[in-house]
């Protein structure tokens, strides 16, 4: 139960009544503000960002720590500072603790212009495992909470969803602020699943989200009691509530969503002066839910919502470059050029860390936010190497790969390491860059997407080999950071070949399937004399555009294979080649 009684006569948006002659709950009330009004130059601590189509104003607190403002927060930003309900013996002291599995208070504010405010704080529980409790139903087996900002995204999407028909519209508790405290934790301290996460730090400790901070999910506190002790009050049968249960899941399988654990507890209710449960103007119960962490689209609608975004993606990738003068900027976005590349760069606020896509269009951000590819499931492409295939939130293709800049090879293990060490491996934007400057020359490559660095530090000695750091020390960001960090791991992120991005764009398919060199050996698609043929001809290749691979292998040349399983062929019999690999890529003085 995450609501205790209410103890004033108000209704279950917060909001005083006269219960006399009220018997429905009217419309919610507004209780928003126009973020747009609130800019640098009237408030210079704070700065507007945008994460998956939810608005926040973004200030630093006064402890160092973060806090994530939504538009229904807004009127009480003071309130939501963590000095006014979390510092010193405050909370310790003002905090009541609410029933469920999760870590989740009811706390009242400290007063600010002659008003307290009552929230819900709520511990998320993004990568830990979902109790075995929990789990009530098969298709729960696999479910993952949500993290703190696309808990937010998907309540913003149901309620306006819900807005959209009255006689089924769902009151929703409203999401005010994300706080991310200062500190740090242990690992053990988290409560994260360590099976899921100690052997992917291992190697690079900063890949992973920054499973070491805590986000603390605040609502605002909805007045009334839940479901189960009201209709025990009303002296209502259970079987009357198993009804009501029923309507609810129905209501919300109409908008679309599910909630995993879908329970009355989470349905909150008022109860009238005579005993009776408050009912809307169709003269139905009246709830509004609470409680969201395994809130998810229907199957059907998550189909549906990819779709959507998947033909918009496809036809951005394929404009990506187009002059973007007219366009405004989001305040969290800036457009970048960094070695000769133009990227849109921002902070993903989930994990502190950067993010660099590749192009002029500021819409693309949000599809190579961490938390759209990190932890869907992936296939490991190399034997070798940290580079993998996943199919993102969006079902957007993609492969991913952990940059090897400021390592040094294995001498034992590696045949190429002394040209390796003498040169040292590229840092993710000269690859990037490599990969524009082939493509200008008329040498197909995979198409670069985006280069993500963590905001988890990665170590705390430095890189064996610091000299791309040293390099490009002085390369900075419009906030002053540097471009290349030695204290923070990079991931390059690159499309996975099955059709040029202009083909996808007019119609989406799968109109090739990739296979590398050394495979389409094994496999017999081309001989042993046509592989070394195809080694010569790629280095010739690269040498004319001015290029040299140091390692030049073949995994790392991709052919193509057309949809009757033949390997695309150029007019001399050569098959089409795309340059794959770009860590040990030199250019030719």
């Amino acid at each position: 139960m995450l609501h205790c009684q209410t103890q004033r006569h108000k209704n279950i948006f917060g909001m005083t009544s006269t219960m006399e002659d009220k018997n429905t709950v009217l419309s919610e009330p507004r209780e928003t503000i126009g973020l747009k009004k609130f800019t640098t130059e009237h408030h210079p601590d704070i700065s507007l960002t945008r994460f998956l189509n939810v608005e926040y104003v973004h200030v630093k607190t006064t402890d160092g720590g973060d806090l994530y403002v939504t538009r229904h927060g807004m009127p009480f930003i003071r309130h939501l500072s963590p000095e006014n309900w979390y510092a010193g013996k405050w909370f310790k002291a003002n905090r009541e603790r609410l029933q469920g599995t999760s870590t989740i208070y009811r706390v009242s504010t400290k007063e600010i212009g002659g008003r307290c405010l009552d929230l819900v704080v709520k511990w998320c529980r993004f990568g830990q495992d979902v109790p075995l409790e929990t789990k009530i139903i098969e298709n729960a087996l696999n479910a993952e909470f949500n993290s703190p900002f696309e808990e937010f995204s998907l309540v913003e999407e149901l309620r306006a969803a819900s807005n959209g028909s009255c006689r089924s519209r769902i009151m929703l508790q409203k999401p005010l602020a994300i706080y991310v405290p200062p500190e740090k934790l242990q690992l053990w301290q988290t409560g994260r699943s360590k099976h899921k996460i100690i052997s992917k730090i291992a190697r690079h400790p900063g890949v992973e989200i920054d499973i070491l901070r805590q986000y603390i999910l605040i609502y605002k506190w909805v007045h009334g009691i839940d479901a189960v002790e009201a209709f025990q009050r009303a002296g209502i049968p259970e079987e009357n509530l198993a009804l009501f249960t029923e309507r609810v899941i129905a209501e919300l399988r109409e908008k679309g969503f599910r909630v995993l654990d879908q329970k009355p507890a989470h349905f909150i209710v008022r109860m009238r002066p005579d005993g009776s449960i408050m009912k809307d103007k169709q003269g139905r119960y009246a709830y509004t839910l609470v409680d969201f962490e395994l809130l998810e689209r229907t199957p059907e609608h998550e189909k549906e919502v990819q779709t959507s975004r998947r033909v918009s993606y496809l036809v951005k990738q394929r404009d990506r470059f187009k002059d973007t003068s007219t366009t405004q900027w989001p305040q969290h976005l800036k457009p970048v050029n960094i070695m000769g590349v133009d990227y849109v760069w921002g902070l993903t606020e989930s994990t502190s860390g950067s993010l660099w896509v590749v192009g002029h269009d500021p819409d693309l951000f949000d599809y190579f936010q961490p938390e759209r590819w990190r932890k869907t499931p992936r296939t490991k492409l190399s034997l070798t190497d940290d580079t993998y295939y996943t199919k993102t939130k969006d079902n957007i293709n993609i492969v991913w790969k952990i940059s090897k800049v400021g390592e040094l090879p294995d001498h034992s293990a590696d045949p190429d390491a002394q040209r390796i060490i003498a040169s040292g491996y590229n840092s993710p934007f000269e690859e990037f860059a490599i990969a524009f400057e082939l493509m200008r020359q008329g040498i197909p490559t995979s198409y670069p997407r985006a280069i993500y660095m963590t905001g988890l530090t990665a170590s705390e000695t430095q890189p064996a080999d610091m000299r791309r750091f040293e390099r490009y020390r002085d390369l900075c960001m419009p906030d002053g950071s540097p471009v290349l960090r030695s204290d923070h791991d990079y991931i390059t992120v690159w499309g996975f070949w099955n059709g040029p991005d202009e083909s996808l764009a007019e119609k989406d398919g799968d109109y090739y399937t990739g296979i590398n060199a050394r495979n389409a050996l094994r496999r017999g698609l081309i001989s042993a004399e046509e592989y070394i043929n195809l080694m010569a001809h790629v280095k010739e290749a690269l040498a004319t555009a001015g290029f040299d691979d140091l390692t030049l292998k073949g995994s790392h040349i991709l052919l193509s294979i057309n949809p009757k399983g033949q390997l695309m062929r150029n007019s001399a019999g050569i098959p089409e080649f795309r340059i794959c690999n770009f860590e040990t890529m030199r250019r030719c003085y």
